[in-house]
C-alpha cells in the first residue's frame, strides 16, 4: 500500500494532479502486478495536508518505535533508536523537586571529577524503568538519558558513597522542597517497616561497632530460612515517602519508634501524628511518641486478650456513619491521666467478606471431620494433626469429649463479633473521630508504598554484601519509588500504564550528507496528557545536529 500521484490534462492545456491511497494486485491474465486505487485524497492544490498527517500518526501507533522513526527518516538514514519518554518526565520531576539541585549544593565543595548528581539520577531511573533491573551501566547505554553519555561501575560506586554519607542532609531537604511545591499535608505521617531478604544462607557476623545488616527474623516474605535487613518508610497522607531507614535483619519493630521519632524531629515540623500499625503498640512506644508534643494514631490488636478490647465490643451506643463504608463509635477507658481514648471502626463491606470467608472455611472444616470420623488408627491420628496444625482451620477446632477435633463454636462467635471491625487508639483529643478512623485506614497508603517499593522500583534483588552498599541501594530506592508516587498521584494512573505509554517515545539517530540527527518520534495524545498532567513540556523534536566533519583545518 503506498501513496501515488496521477495527472490530468485539461482541455487549455495546464496539468492537474491528484492524490491517491493505492496498493498492488495481481492480474491473472496479464501475469503482472497493476496498481488499483484504494481512496482519492483529491487534487494536489486542494490537499488536506492536516488530515495526511492525522492518517499517519494512526497509522504509526500500530508500529514499533524503531520502525516509526525509519519511516519518517525520507532522505536520511535510519541507525539506531532509543527509548526517551520515561528517562525525560523523571529527569523533569527530579528538577521539580529540587533533587538535582539539592545534590550539587552538596557537592560544591567537595572534588569530584565526575557527574556523580547524573550518576545518582541514573541510578534511581534505572530502578524506576527497567523491571529486568540491567546493570546501570549496560542501561544507560541503551536509553536516552538526558545529560549522561555513559557510566562506569567505579563512578557509579563513589556516587553511591557520597549519597549515603550525605543521607541525612538529602533526606531533609528532598523533604521540604517535596512538603513546598507539593503542598503536602505533613503534620501526619505514616510509619511502617519492612523486610528485604538476600539470596544466600549466611547470615553478617558481628565485627566491632557494626553487627552486618543480614540478619535472620521476623520474614514479611513468608523466608524465615534467608537473612534479610529491615527497612523502615514514612510516608505524607497522599502516599509520597519522605524518609526511610534500613536496620539489621533481627530488628524488632517496636525498638525502631524511638529513633524514627528523633529523625523526624529534627525536621522542624510544627505538630506530627504518627499513624502506626498494631505491631507498634507497646506502652513505651506511645508513650515516646507523645514527647515533645507529639501525637500518634495506633492500631489496636483485636485478639490480644486485653479488657479494652472486650469492653470496646460491649460499648453501647450506636455506630455512625462518616464516609461510604465506614461506621464509627468512641469511647474512653480510664479516668484523669489514666484516660485512653479509643474509636471503634466497622466496614461494612469488610464485615460481608469476612462472614463470607470464615464460613466458607467452616464448610470444609465439616467436610474435612465428616471424612476424619470415617478413618480409624494411624491414618486418622495423622489426619486429625494435619487440621489442628493448620493455619486457618486449626484457629476454629478444639479437642473434644473424646480427645479428637471438634468444631470451636465459642471461638465462631467471637470471630464473628470481630467481623469488619477496627479497634484504634490516639492520643489527640483535638481530632475528630472520623479523622482518627480514617487516618488509619490511610495506613493504607504505607502499604501500597512498601508493594511499589518491592515490586515497581523492584528493591530486590539487592546484589551487595557491605552494609553501606545495602543503605545505599535502599536509599535509590527510595528516591525512585518518590518520582514514582509524584508522577502517579499527578497523572491519577498506575506508573506501570504510565511506564508503558512514554517508553513508546524514542530518540533516533539519524546520518545524511552534512552529518547526524538526532530526532525523536511524535507525541502521541497519550503522552500528550502524561505531559499536561504532570506540567511538562514536550521533548524538542530534534534534539542534536552534528555537522559532518570535512577535515580542513581553519585558515
Amino acid at each position: 500500500m503506498y501513496i501515488r500521484t496521477i495527472s490530468r490534462r485539461n482541455k487549455d492545456g495546464s496539468e492537474v494532479r491528484y492524490v491517491q491511497l493505492a496498493h498492488n494486485v495481481w492480474d491473472k491474465k496479464a501475469k503482472c502486478a497493476k496498481a488499483q486505487m484504494i481512496h482519492s485524497f483529491g487534487r494536489e492544490d486542494e490537499l488536506d495536508k492536516e488530515a495526511l498527517k492525522r492518517l499517519a500518526r494512526s497509522i504509526s501507533r500500530f508500529l514499533s518505535p524503531e520502525d516509526a522513526l525509519s519511516a519518517e527518516a525520507g532522505p536520511l538514514k535510519f541507525l539506531s533508536s532509543a527509548p526517551l519518554g520515561g528517562a525525560y518526565v523523571l529527569d523533569h520531576l527530579w528538577r521539580q523537586l529540587k533533587i538535582g539541585e539539592t545534590l550539587e549544593k552538596l557537592l560544591k565543595n567537595r572534588k569530584y571529577s565526575t557527574p556523580v548528581e547524573r550518576a545518582i539520577f541514573s541510578m534511581a531511573a534505572n530502578r524506576a524503568l527497567s523491571p529486568p533491573k540491567l546493570a546501570t551501566e549496560d542501561w544507560v547505554s541503551r536509553v536516552a538519558v538526558p545529560g549522561v553519555e555513559e557510566a562506569s561501575a567505579h563512578n557509579l560506586y563513589r556516587a553511591m558513597d557520597f549519597l549515603l554519607e550525605a543521607s541525612e542532609e538529602i533526606q531533609r531537604e528532598v523533604f521540604f522542597s517535596c512538603a513546598n511545591l507539593l503542598n503536602l499535608e505533613v503534620d501526619p505521617i505514616f510509619f511502617d517497616t519492612t523486610g528485604v531478604y538476600f539470596e544466600t544462607e549466611e547470615e553478617d557476623e558481628d565485627s566491632g561497632d557494626d553487627p552486618g545488616l543480614r540478619k535472620r527474623g521476623y520474614s514479611r516474605d513468608k523466608r524465615p530460612d534467608l537473612p534479610q535487613a529491615v527497612v523502615g518508610l514514612a510516608v505524607t497522607r497522599e502516599g509520597i515517602p519522605v524518609r526511610c531507614w534500613t536496620w539489621p535483619g533481627n530488628t524488632m519493630d517496636m525498638s525502631v519508634i524511638k529513633e524514627v521519632k528523633e529523625d523526624l524531629s529534627g525536621w522542624r515540623l510544627s505538630r506530627v501524628v504518627t499513624v502506626c500499625d498494631r505491631g507498634f503498640s507497646s506502652e513505651g512506644n506511645l508513650r515516646y511518641l507523645q514527647r515533645g508534643g507529639g501525637h500518634y494514631i495506633c492500631g489496636e490488636k483485636m485478639r490480644s486478650g486485653k479488657p479494652v478490647v472486650e469492653a470496646a465490643l460491649a460499648s453501647p451506643g450506636r455506630y455512625r456513619k462518616v464516609a461510604d463504608d465506614l461506621e464509627v463509635k468512641e469511647l474512653a477507658v480510664g479516668d484523669g491521666e489514666a484516660r485512653v481514648r479509643y474509636v471503634l471502626a466497622r466496614y461494612p463491606e469488610r464485615a460481608k467478606r469476612d462472614k463470607a470467608e470464615r464460613e466458607a472455611i467452616i464448610r470444609t472444616l465439616e467436610e474435612e471431620l465428616s471424612r476424619l470420623g470415617e478413618t480409624k488408627g494411624e491414618a486418622h491420628s495423622k489426619a486429625a494433626c494435619a487440621l489442628i496444625a493448620h493455619k486457618a482451620y486449626g484457629r476454629y477446632l478444639k479437642a473434644g469429649k473424646s480427645g479428637g477435633p471438634v468444631l470451636d463454636k465459642k471461638r465462631i462467635a467471637e470471630d464473628e463479633r470481630m467481623d469488619g471491625k477496627y479497634l484504634i487508639r490516639t492520643s489527640d483529643d483535638t481530632l475528630s473521630a472520623e479523622d482518627v478512623a480514617l487516618g488509619y485506614k490511610q495506613l493504607s497508603e504505607v502499604e501500597a508504598a512498601f508493594r511499589s517499593l518491592k515490586h515497581t522500583p523492584d528493591i530486590r534483588p539487592v546484589n551487595h554484601r557491605k552494609a553501606d552498599r545495602i543503605k545505599s541501594h535502599v536509599l535509590l530506592c527510595w528516591l525512585a519509588l518518590l518520582l514514582i508516587r509524584v508522577a502517579e498521584n499527578g497523572c491519577d494512573d498506575t506508573w506501570r500504564n504510565i511506564r508503558s505509554e512514554l517508553d513508546r517515545m524514542h530518540l533516533g539517530l539519524f546520518s545524511g550528507l552534512d552529518g547526524l540527527v538526532k530526532q525523536r518520534t511524535e507525541t502521541t495524545p497519550a503522552q500528550r496528557r502524561i505531559f499536561n498532567a504532570l506540567d511538562i513540556p514536550e521533548p524538542p523534536l530534534i534534539s542534536e545536529i552534528s555537522p559532518k566533519k570535512t577535515g580542513k583545518r581553519p585558515a
